[in-house]
């Protein structure tokens, strides 16, 4: 197999079973002894998970927008080359997202798009939506289609009848409507991989599924026709100079693993903890790292473990070094309210509550500017993410520092000390020289005592 195989799965519109396909196909695949890489292109932190629990192997985002072009293509060079293909799933509809959507991405990367159609309520004017991506830019018109929600045969006929006459891209099979397999969904989205929210079973039988109605070889010939890739090997950094406490439990679990790395790179050992079974910190660390998550699931379990939280509050208030994300910033806060609004006390260094909403309160993507030094760098500083979440803090008092100039016009990462919160997630690859400052900012020691 050639380490250059490789497709992008983009869907016609957002839930037209995208997920469902790369996950169907990662798992046929590597069902057949392949070594499957998966991608995710976008922001979002759930479906690499998932795509994990399928092939066994860590999933990793590919953004344009968010890390750049050059950090994504030697991202996508970097973690393919060692498998036998790799799959992309796609974000929303395949034109959708600008500078973000799928083809965006797969122009970039020069890899070819698989459509996945959902043909539910339709049949010949299918072949009309089709040939909508194929015309709308013709160098980036999908290779080849799936057929997604078919009621039987006499509709599959009709489908594929109209799309083979009127269309150029390849069907590479179909999948019926009573396909058996679904993932539990809530607020954020789909449960994650390593919540056990899809059994070895349901896996097993989606391969068999994919295997039976699907030309896995066709998918084969097509990936072929990705471009090949150069990869710049990352210099390793002389020794670690920061050791550095990341909260990395069920409560706290959105990292992108490329920040990770970057960490790594830049001089930083990793060090994992869980502030929802830890009484206390890990030894002679630096600092802290307090990603997003789902700590409004575990709110009573983290509000119960006061050694941890009083650990955290002293680290903070001695000078130790925090970094922390959306979910651990909520962490930080004086307490979390409940979509019931019964308070759950949290480590309380900013003097604000956050309360859960039943609707969205923020999504989107951010790019911010440094308005001062700081933890994350120096004045000036460019850095970019996203933000997505259903609670919203309580008015930050006036004294507090506000760190970030949002490019949404508003003013947020708020200071303490020597910590940083905020309700966005950055990716570090969009600026990896700020990394490096980063950990240096990290490795520097506070005042003795936790």
């Amino acid at each position: 197999m050639g380490a250059d195989k490789a497709v992008i799965i983009a869907g016609s519109r957002s839930g037209s079973g995208k997920t469902t396909v790369a996950l169907g196909l990662m798992a046929a695949l590597t069902g057949l002894g392949l070594k499957v890489q998966p991608f995710k292109c976008g922001p979002d932190f759930i479906d690499p998970t998932l795509h994990r629990l399928v092939t066994g192997r860590v999933s990793r985002n590919l953004d344009i927008w968010m890390c750049g072009e050059n950090f994504a293509r030697q991202t996508f060079a970097r973690h393919s080359r060692n498998a036998d293909i790799s799959i992309i799933e796609g974000v929303m509809g395949m034109f959708d997202g600008g500078d973000s959507s799928s083809a965006a991405l797969a122009a970039g990367l020069g890899v070819p798009v698989v459509l996945v159609l959902d043909v539910r309520s339709t049949a010949e004017s299918a072949a009309a939506v089709l040939k909508g991506f194929e015309t709308l830019e013709p160098q980036m018109a999908p290779r080849g289609v799936i057929l997604n929600m078919v009621a039987g045969p006499r509709h599959l006929e009709l489908v594929s009848e109209a799309v083979r006459k009127h269309c150029r891209a390849e069907i590479l099979g179909h999948l019926p409507r009573s396909l058996n397999f679904a993932i539990p969904e809530r607020h954020l989205g789909l449960h994650m991989g390593h919540e056990a929210s899809v059994s070895p079973r349901a896996i097993a039988e989606l391969a068999g599924s994919f295997r039976k109605h699907l030309d896995l070889d066709k998918l084969m010939d097509i990936a072929s026709e990705s471009e090949s890739r150069d990869m710049i090997s990352r210099q390793p950094s002389a020794g670690p100079s920061a050791r550095i406490a990341v909260a990395r439990d069920k409560a706290f679990c959105f990292y992108y693993e490329d920040n990770l790395d970057l960490l790594r790179s830049a001089g930083a050992e990793l060090v994992f903890f869980s502030p929802l079974e830890d009484e206390c910190l890990p030894e002679d660390i630096t600092a802290i790292y307090l990603g997003g998550g789902y700590p409004e699931l575990y709110l009573e379990t983290l509000s119960g473990n006061g050694k941890m939280l009083a650990a955290v509050r002293r680290w903070a208030e001695n000078g130790g070094r925090i970094y922390a994300e959306c979910g651990g910033f909520m962490y930080l806060t004086m307490g979390i309210l409940d979509g019931d609004e019964r308070f759950h006390s949290m480590v309380g260094i900013f003097p604000v509550l956050a309360r859960m909403r039943k609707k969205r309160v923020a999504l989107g993507y951010r790019e911010v500017c440094l308005k001062d030094d700081c933890l994350i760098g120096s004045a000036g500083t460019m850095l970019r993410g996203h933000e997505y979440h259903y609670s919203r803090i309580d008015e930050m008092p006036p004294e507090v520092p506000r760190l970030y100039a949002v490019n949404n016009g508003t003013e947020e990462g708020y200071g303490y000390k020597n910590v940083l919160g905020s309700y966005m997630h950055l990716h570090f690859g969009f600026n990896p020289r700020a990394v490096k400052k980063f950990v240096l900012n990290l490795g520097k020691r506070a005042l003795e005592g936790k």
